[in-house]
């Protein structure tokens, strides 16, 4: 008895020690991060994070097989404490059981359900792993670029967890030292101790003290090894999600300092060149990616053979962390030595970004992966000058004449022309008898396509008999691209002014065309000092058409799949309006795509990519018209100019323009009058 307890406290003193030593470094080296805004949103918020994304593995949960594996495995992990309290007391007494509960045969029940799933779920990932050997070389496999052999070695420990366990529990049956009444309830050990009954008492004493040492010896090994690996999410996940921006970190940017050039001075950082001007969150978000290459699999970028993958670029940031830990400790800054761009992540990978978000929806414990590639634009763009060339005219053309094609404000009301009744134009106050101020956006406003969405939205507005007003010349670009692109003073500097506006002309309910005009305006200029009620077009339509104050005509027929803007729908959670809308068409027939809703595929428009030629790999436009054309629909819908840019340009490009349309959703609705 006082060998095995000797031995047992050794183990476990070394092995806490080891690990102990691990997490303090760690918790040191992400609270040496800047500071990060916006991260406590209350208990109650908090609280809904844990049990949703935690406690109930939601995301996790969205892959059937894997997710229920996890599931069972997480949750073994949590009832099985139960266990590790009995190993350590059966040390000093044979007979050792938990008070009050300790001898109940419901806990036996438990203890084996969940030991027995443990052990069922870890084959399963074994054979999802072994059957996604022969193509993790390939970048189509979501584990391409993990640590495999650490994933393994983690299946090995956590199964030598359970078989030990059981071991033991099967000995103290037969020894009677098993600490339940009827030892049949639980079940696995029961039928083990019947394997091993023949071996006699002595024998299956000496296994009960080896098989309890060695349960108790990997435990502790592998607090050691989770500290050393990339399965540090066990304990980092629970408080990056806590962390994490709710009700999700999408829609706006996270909030960066007032960019007012008075308070900058020499020792000023904008954005994140090195591993110290990162945020703790991302720190912490860097610690706790767990490669499970879900954000991989899902990104646009990624699947059409770009170099950025979330994952990889979330190893890479976590690895250079690591290595500038002695830095980052002692407080010293970099100083003139190489920048993340290009020594650690090339300027292709930043660059290859849309911002689309997918990596963050699917993203189990919460990493903001679009933040710290916004945070990296920044500092190349503010601090080092280097941003692709077409980005310069872009940003040229912001700054200079209000609109990302360098055409002027007084274009702004061109597309007016096409409509036979009037729209006032805003040069003071909206009038008390205008309902909305009509936010058209500079491609709405300037592109010869995405004109036409814009008086079909207006003519079916007018249709209900809603009034509403536009800006005109006094419009100006919302921001979003140069914003995406990483010149946030440019943003906020574009953003100031048009909140001037827009409190000069006392604008209370906007309605936006362009999804990331409403994401900027809506989740954005708030922090800016600007506060509207804003609302998309698809939103609105709905509600005309729900409220009995738009009927769609009889005109059309067609099959129609629907194309979910990413800044609409994954970033704004705006997926049923549009959707009404083509339900309520009585000669449209809806067909989904294969990716839809929360995950949609990008266009390949969005983060200013635009504006950005697509030089690398398959374009990601191609990628979803073709995902669009497979459906055999007569229409392709959305409800973004970026959007319909793009798939028209993709529909054309394949030949099908004859026969496929790409029409935004005031569109649709406009053709069932005619």
């Amino acid at each position: 008895m006082l060998l095995r307890i000797v031995v047992g406290l050794a183990l476990t003193l070394a092995c806490f020690v080891v690990a102990g030593r691990r997490f303090w470094w760690l918790s040191r080296l992400i609270r040496s991060g800047r500071a990060a805004p916006r991260r406590w949103r209350g208990f109650g918020r908090v609280a809904d994070a844990e049990l949703v994304e935690v406690a109930g593995q939601r995301k996790l949960l969205a892959w059937t097989v894997p997710g229920l594996a996890h599931f069972f495995t997480m949750w073994g992990f949590f009832v099985l404490m139960t266990t590790i309290v009995e190993a350590y007391g059966a040390l000093f007494n044979r007979d050792f059981h938990i008070p009050l509960i300790g001898r109940s045969n419901w806990l036996a029940l438990v203890e084996d359900f969940f030991a027995t799933a443990v052990l069922v779920a870890l084959v399963v990932f074994a054979i999802i792993r072994v059957n996604q050997a022969p193509a993790r070389r390939s970048r189509q496999s979501r584990f391409y670029g993990s640590h495999t052999g650490a994933a393994w070695a983690v299946l090995g420990m956590i199964t030598l967890v359970i078989l030990t366990l059981f071991g033991y529990r099967a000995a103290q049956i037969n020894t009677g030292h098993f600490p339940f009444a009827q030892s049949h309830w639980a079940f696995t050990s029961h039928l083990l101790a019947t394997w091993l009954r023949p071996l006699g008492t002595g024998v299956n004493s000496v296994l009960e003290a080896v098989l309890l040492l060695a349960n108790i010896g990997v435990i502790a090994g592998f607090l050691v090894f989770v500290a050393y690996s990339k399965h540090l999410h066990i304990f980092l996940a629970p408080i990056n999600i806590g962390a994490s921006r709710r009700p999700r970190a999408l829609g706006a940017l996270d909030k960066t300092p007032d960019m007012d050039m008075e308070n900058v001075t020499e020792d000023t950082v904008f954005g994140a060149g090195h591993a110290e001007d990162f945020t703790w969150k991302q720190m912490l978000d860097f610690a706790t990616c767990t490669e499970c290459g879900r954000c991989q699999s899902v990104c646009p970028a990624w699947t059409t053979g770009k170099p950025l993958s979330p994952k990889l670029l979330m190893m890479g940031l976590r690895e250079n962390m690591f290595a500038s830990a002695d830095r980052l400790l002692s407080g010293a800054r970099e100083g003139d030595a190489a920048t993340l761009v290009p020594t650690v992540i090339d300027p292709d990978v930043l660059w290859s970004c849309t911002t689309c978000g997918a990596c963050v929806q699917e993203c189990p414990v919460d990493i903001e992966h679009v933040d710290a590639i916004i945070d990296m634009r920044r500092y190349e763009v503010l601090m080092e000058s280097r941003f692709p060339s077409e980005a310069a005219l872009l940003l040229r053309n912001l700054e200079n004449q209000g609109d990302p094609w360098g055409l002027g404000a007084t274009k702004r009301v061109d597309w007016l022309a096409a409509l036979d009744f009037e729209v006032p134009v805003l040069e003071g106050a909206i009038p008390d008898d205008v309902e909305y101020l009509y936010w058209v956006g500079c491609t709405g406003a300037l592109d010869e396509r995405a004109r036409k969405t814009v008086e079909a939205t207006a003519r079916v507005l007018n249709r209900a008999g809603v009034k509403f007003a536009v800006l005109g010349p006094r419009e100006s670009c919302s921001g979003d691209p140069a914003r995406r692109m990483g010149n946030e003073y440019l943003f906020q500097e574009m953003a100031k002014a048009n909140i001037a506006i827009l409190n000069e002309v006392g604008a209370r309910k906007i309605v936006a065309s362009c999804p990331h005009c409403f994401n900027t305006i809506k989740n954005e200029y708030p922090e800016l000092g600007g506060d509207y009620e804003v609302i998309h077009h698809s939103e609105l339509l709905g509600h005309l058409v729900s409220s009995g104050r738009l009927t769609p005509g009889a005109s059309f027929s067609g099959t129609v799949t629907y194309h979910d803007p990413c800044y609409l729908a994954r970033h704004n959670r705006v997926f049923d309006a549009p959707r009404s809308l083509i339900d309520a068409v009585p000669g449209a027939t809806s067909v989904e795509m294969a990716r839809h809703r929360e995950r949609g595929f990008c266009c390949g428009a969005g983060g200013a990519r635009m504006w950005m030629e697509e030089t690398i790999g398959k374009r990601v436009n191609v990628e979803r018209t073709e995902e669009a054309l497979a459906t055999g629909a007569d229409v392709v819908g959305t409800a973004c100019p970026f959007c319909m840019i793009m798939l028209d340009d993709a529909v054309k490009g394949q030949g099908r323009d004859e026969d496929v349309a790409v029409l935004d959703i005031s569109q649709l609705i406009e053709r069932s009058f005619l």
